[in-house]
């Protein structure tokens, strides 16, 4: 038997799934709910005090994006096992949460079942997906084809760049136009690329206006 509760935080926009997933881990004596974070800056501020087993992290919230939020938590406090609980389940989008430390990926319309066992795999240093996602992966090695139910979804902010971007305008230019960094810049452009699963400027416009994302 564990000796002690494992910790779990909460990081999602959406106050009814907050209070849903604390209403269903509340149930188990194992488990302890640390703290909840409806925002990338809420969540990086509470982590400085406490630092949770698990994380459970969505991955379209205000501000940061998911994916260099999952970098900079797993860089930050690599003891924190990220598991995802997401509405997206783009294969491309699974793996770049995995390369950024993720050790599980959940939809939300997962059970409690699953949720538990997602809970105590990664809590033994294991990896943890989704049924579904196993098999859009599998999908997707075996012929070649992505399969998703949604859209990747690309913050504000990365909109707002991507729009830049089709109008050729450089990274310093976006920088000093949006008076952020030219490090932020180039992190938000490597992660719309990820997300569009383009690899250059050119297939990023291409794609983008091939998704209705410019004009």
């Amino acid at each position: 038997m564990r000796e002690t509760k494992i910790s779990v935080a909460i990081a999602d926009d959406h106050l009814i799934v907050v209070n849903g997933l604390k209403a269903m881990l509340a149930k188990r004596s194992e488990l302890h709910i640390l703290f909840d974070a409806a925002n990338g800056e809420e969540l990086l501020e509470a982590l400085t005090v406490h630092q949770p087993h698990v994380l459970l992290l969505d991955i379209q919230m205000p501000g940061l994006s998911g994916a260099e939020l999952c970098r900079k938590v797993h860089k930050n406090y690599p003891d924190v096992r990220i598991v995802i609980l997401t509405s997206h389940d783009d294969s491309h989008l699974v793996r770049l949460m995995m390369r950024n430390g993720a050790a599980g990926y959940l939809l939300k319309n997962t059970g409690m079942a699953e949720l538990l066992t997602a809970i105590e795999s990664v809590m033994e240093g294991n990896q943890f997906m989704d049924d579904q996602i196993k098999k859009n992966l599998v999908h997707e090695a075996l012929t070649g084809q992505r399969i998703s139910r949604y859209e990747i979804p690309l913050t504000r902010r990365e909109q707002e760049i991507l729009r830049l971007i089709a109008s050729e305008a450089s990274n310093q230019d976006i920088a000093d136009k949006l008076s952020i960094s030219l490090r932020t810049v180039e992190t938000h452009r490597f992660n719309i690329t990820h997300k569009l699963d383009v690899k250059n400027t050119a297939g990023l416009v291409k794609e983008a206006i091939k998704r209705g994302l410019i004009d």
